[in-house]
């Protein structure tokens, strides 16, 4: 597969969540098989990439993120011949594709930490992991005040690790398997010692300060990279580093599982200057690759820090290439706060030359359906705020089930398995209602995610027959249809070369995002783009675009002085605006013509008229450096 030099600077990502995307093997559980049987349904939906959530070999007390070998695949998803062949059939089709690094843990299987829990004090082994003595005379308090994540105390005793059998270094047990544990106090006159954990007891936190693992995790990226990746997707990027002398955290509010990341930014744990050593290594290794054969690979952050500057600092030229902008996830419905969000993305890339990379969902968080509201009125913000999404510039990940715009599932409580519910004491539902498996086809569970009377490993809700994709397939008015046509108009759109200043007030001239001023309630926002045949690596899918856009296309383009869609670098200067209607009926006057619109809206050319909840695009031609239409 051809990638174009900053393929990845407006690229849309389709997150797969691994066990929950399609089951190929008929054991309930998702896995690489399935996956690749879906690929053509991914590239007929028109992203440009997918990221995979962890399939290494893992105890999966945290579904895969607690990693036993980073280099293989766990037998329940598969084998590495499986991964080789998804990867292939992947690039056949035009598709990237991420796999998630998960480098500030592993798991409690991993043969490096049940090498530290058999080697003495001092020995070599311990110093891969954050391991400390407790708090007083006999240890037997934590060494810090830290918290976990997933809710209570950051610290476990090392004397209350699982052990495994020798042979799990080659096999992990799964979890629930018969393994070893002590239960015995600490020995003679030591203090007890303990290992930490920002997560779960059974991800132990690497200790980033060791050459040794330090050298591993590069290990890791080559043998990914020789495979032939296209990136990766790093956890927990602003975590590696703790505090060096692993001090309390300052008092603050008390944090619970149900806490948002936003507020559990304690400054002891997170985002130490440190980090960015580790990303400039593997910034040289990625590079190293794309001089070698001339194809870019490509380094995406889950970088939890609110500063706008110090997230800034992840994407400067020399350190990751993209980090999510993850305010979209947490605003209310209301202009403002979206106009907001948008902005703070925006500032917090631009510095640095980064483009913004936006997501509206994730295996974290409430589907947007029930974060809008449920039912009806969440269903249509929920549309509305994915067409908002699209028009975005930058890079978007969608995350599996987005286009469907699948509701947030009440799972019951006897089925849950995030380990937040457990180690929450049952008061935190945990992320099981935004991993419930996708929907395919047929009209009863499990609607094509595995075979019938296959019982997925999360139940799914019985009611979902006309959400499958089957079904929006065939539904001209479905969100999988709008989301393909937006995805195929964007396709059609490539940024202006001029544009520099990320946000201005008013008309966007050849600066980046304007702000028109309109009516109470309505978020517009536009921007300078030239239309072209679509780019590499992949073709707009056949169809995509509606009749209604391909006529306004068409019409725009004649008006810029083409008789069609030009060529590669020969792009018509355009302004798409988006305008996103969350109060009362809106009337805004915009010339230009409609592309796209959530729901039912009208323009006659001069005046939009939306009903609430309700996003549209407009485009017209520019004139002058200005951007205002002809």
């Amino acid at each position: 597969m051809a990638l174009t030099p900053g393929w990845w600077r407006d690229a849309v990502f389709y997150e797969v969540y691994v066990r929950s995307f399609a089951d190929g093997d008929g054991d309930g559980i998702g896995d690489l098989d399935g996956i690749r049987a879906r690929l053509p349904e991914l590239a007929e939906l028109g992203v440009d990439g997918l990221w995979l959530t962890p399939f290494y070999r893992s105890p999966m007390a945290d579904h895969g993120y607690d990693v036993a070998d980073h280099r293989d695949v766990d037998p329940l998803f598969g084998d590495l011949a499986a991964f080789d062949a998804l990867l292939a059939e992947a690039h056949r089709l035009g598709l990237a594709v991420l796999v998630d690094l998960v480098p500030n843990h592993s798991s409690d299987a991993h043969p490096a930490f049940q090498a530290a829990l058999a080697a003495p004090p001092g020995d070599p082994a311990r110093h891969r992991y954050l391991i400390r003595r407790g708090r007083g005379a006999a240890g037997l308090e934590p060494p810090n005040n830290w918290i976990s994540t997933f809710g209570g105390g950051a610290w476990t005793r090392l004397d209350q690790a699982r052990r495994f059998p020798a042979s799990a270094a080659a096999t992990p047990p799964t979890t629930g398997d018969e393994v070893a544990r002590s239960d015995q106090p600490a020995k003679g006159d030591e203090p007890a010692e303990w290992y930490l954990h920002l997560f779960a007891p059974e991800q132990p936190d690497w200790n980033w300060s060791d050459p040794a693992v330090r050298a591993d995790h590069e290990r890791t990226l080559r043998f990914w990279l020789d495979r032939g990746v296209d990136g990766f997707r790093i956890d927990v990027s602003h975590g590696l580093i703790k505090d060096d002398e692993l001090r309390d955290n300052p008092p603050g509010p008390a944090a619970t599982p149900a806490t948002s990341f936003r507020e559990k930014l304690e400054p002891r744990v997170w985002d130490q200057e440190g980090v960015h050593d580790v990303y400039r290594s593997w910034r040289t290794l990625v590079d190293g690759y794309q001089r070698s054969d001339g194809r870019e690979r490509v380094l995406v952050g889950e970088t939890w820090v609110e500063d706008p500057d110090r997230l800034a600092r992840y994407v400067r030229p020399d350190e990751l290439h993209l980090t999510f902008a993850f305010s979209l996830l947490t605003v209310e419905w209301s202009p403002e706060q979206w106009r907001r969000a948008i902005q703070e993305g925006l500032a917090a890339t631009a510095a640095v030359g980064a483009p913004p990379t936006w997501v509206l969902a994730s295996h974290d968080a409430t589907r947007p359906v029930t974060r809008y509201g449920g039912g009806a009125a969440g269903l249509r913000r929920a549309r509305a705020a994915l067409l908002t999404l699209l028009a975005l510039p930058g890079v978007v990940f969608l995350y599996q089930g987005d286009e469907l715009a699948l509701p947030q599932v009440d799972v019951p409580p006897e089925a849950r398995q995030d380990p937040v519910w457990e180690r929450s004491g049952h008061t935190a539902a945990g992320r099981d209602g935004c991993r419930v498996p996708m929907p395919w086809s047929g009209d009863r569970p499990p609607f094509g995610f595995a075979a019938p009377g296959v019982i997925p490993w999360l139940p799914q809700p019985a009611d979902w027959s006309a959400l499958t994709v089957e079904a929006q397939r065939a539904d001209p008015s479905s969100t999988w249809r709008l989301a393909q046509s937006a995805l195929a108009v964007r396709r059609s759109f490539q940024e202006h070369s001029d544009q520099e200043d990320p946000d201005q007030e008013g008309p966007a001239g050849t600066t980046g995002l304007g702000w028109p001023r309109v009516a109470d309630g309505v978020l517009a926002f536009e921007r300078r783009v030239v239309a072209t045949e679509p780019a590499p690596p992949r073709s707009t899918p056949a169809g995509a675009l509606t009749d209604a856009a391909r006529s306004a296309l068409a019409e725009v383009l004649t008006r810029a002085g083409h008789d069609g869609p030009p060529a590669a670098g020969q792009g018509a200067g355009l302004v798409l605006s988006c305008f996103l209607s969350t109060g009362a009926e809106a009337r805004i006057p915009v010339a230009g013509r409609l592309l796209l619109a959530s729901d039912r809206v009208e323009h006659d050319g001069e005046t939009l008229v939306m009903p609430p909840d309700t996003a549209a695009w407009i485009i017209r031609a520019a004139t002058g450096d200005d951007g205002r239409a002809a």
